[in-house]
């Protein structure tokens, strides 16, 4: 009996430890970030930044914590092993979205008032240089081996490419109306776009830009108008893309196989941007309208938790 005790401890142990990752959530309106464990899916810190926090991101080593704060025209370094900023990096006016180049020591920042994607150097603690790109530049993406990086411009409605060891600006390709996210896939063959405003999100070929497919979404009851495509997370073996749907407080699960809706999650208000677990099994996402955290059980298809933040919580990042 007792070493069946043991042996039920251990595996509950496991489990837990399964689950143990921490998301990273920024609070646009109350220039915080707050943390989330997720052993015990709490929140269990909140951390001070600079106004209007906005994108966010680990470095390499999952040490530190990267956090656009678009007011101060910065980036803030927050230590996550003491949850204190402990210094900041240039970024450009005004930083929305950036991405950490697979080198880790390069971050490509989205400079939404300049229409600039700014290269910074993150051991150097200097802008390399700047690329100029579409007005109102937002999504960032790159690709998992390091051939390019590509931005979202929102006014423009364009997506642009950049070759990564060049820093040159190598194409531009309309897209749907506001588009407001980017990500390229696991394979680096394929590249996700949301468009706000048509509702959808378009996939395209990444070496030759044609477009491959179209998702387009429907919610039984909401209105055309509030389905608003915004931030995607891509799972990592390719199966599986998630799309938050803004306003329509929904975000779908969509098989990136056949780029067909496979369904959808009932979240909390204006669902902006989500992110993975480590292992892939739970979508956090950031509920800007009523400031809290919805948490998805991907095996079970189903939002196990709700969890309040900070005022308007605008972006998301798990960490182990």
């Amino acid at each position: 009996m007792q070493a069946l005790i043991v042996f039920v401890i251990g595996l509950a142990f496991v489990a837990q430890a399964a689950s143990a990752e921490t998301a990273y959530i920024s609070n646009e309106q109350d220039n915080t970030v707050s943390v989330i464990d997720g052993s015990t899916l709490s929140l269990v810190a909140t951390i001070p930044v600079g106004r209007r926090p906005r994108g966010i991101g680990l470095s390499a080593d999952k040490q530190k914590l990267y956090v656009a704060v678009g007011d101060d025209n910065r980036i803030d370094v927050v230590d996550l092993k003491t949850r204190r900023l402990e210094g900041s990096l240039p970024s450009g006016e005004d930083p929305e979205l950036f991405v950490l180049h697979p080198d880790g020591r390069r971050l490509f920042v989205a400079n939404e008032n300049d229409n600039l994607v700014s290269v910074l150097d993150i051991p150097e603690r200097r802008i390399m240089t700047e690329v100029s790109v579409g007005v109102e530049p937002e999504g960032m993406g790159v690709s998992p081996d390091g051939r390019f990086v590509v931005n979202t411009s929102e006014t423009t409605s364009m997506l642009h490419v950049i070759d990564a060891k060049t820093l040159e600006l190598v194409d531009n390709v309309l897209v749907g109306t506001r588009p407001r996210v980017a990500q390229v896939s696991a394979d680096s063959k394929q590249i996700w776009v949301s468009s706000e405003l048509r509702g959808t999100v378009e996939v395209f070929d990444a070496d030759t830009r044609e477009p491959l497919a179209k998702v387009g979404f429907q919610v039984p009851g909401i209105a055309r108008e509030l389905i608003q495509a915004v931030g995607i997370q891509l799972a990592p073996d390719g199966s599986r893309a998630y799309v938050a749907l803004g306003p329509a407080n929904r975000v779908a699960e969509v098989d990136a196989k056949t780029f067909e809706v496979v369904c959808t999650y009932l979240v909390g208000q204006r669902v902006w941007h989500i992110a993975l677990s480590p292992d892939g099994k739970r979508l956090y996402t950031a509920n800007g309208n009523s400031s809290d955290v919805s948490i998805i059980d991907l095996e079970s298809q189903e939002v196990v938790k709700t969890v309040g933040v900070g005022r308007s919580p605008w972006g998301i990042v798990v960490a182990p």
